[in-house]
């Protein structure tokens, strides 16, 4: 089973305030946390060269993957680890006009 971490307090904090502000929209990202520790590469993988530059210095990574939520929004975690650990860190969730402009598409 793949353990679940979130790369900053914000993102926890910012889903504790969903939780109560769109709580269908919460299990929405709740049912992706499911299907992540599922299988941690069910997700979209980012070419590398394509990983903001600014997300590999500032979390440390080097891959990523995308998961596709409703409403166009995107969910972004990162794997670390190995065959007998594998820990998922989730490092954003935005909204597509968003996501457009960080991947500059």
């Amino acid at each position: 089973m793949t353990i679940l971490r979130y790369a900053d307090e914000k993102i926890k904090k910012d889903l504790e305030k969903l939780k109560s502000k769109d709580h269908a929209f919460y299990e929405h990202i709740a049912n992706a946390f499911r299907n992540i520790q599922e299988d941690p590469v069910c997700g979209i993988k980012i070419p590398k060269k394509l990983i903001p530059k600014e997300w590999i210095k500032q979390f440390k990574i080097s891959n990523l993957y995308k998961y596709n939520l409703p409403n166009s929004w995107r969910l972004f975690y990162s794997l670390i680890g190995n065959e007998i650990e594998v820990i998922g860190i989730i490092l954003r969730f935005m909204n597509h006009k968003e996501y457009e402009r960080v991947f500059h598409y």
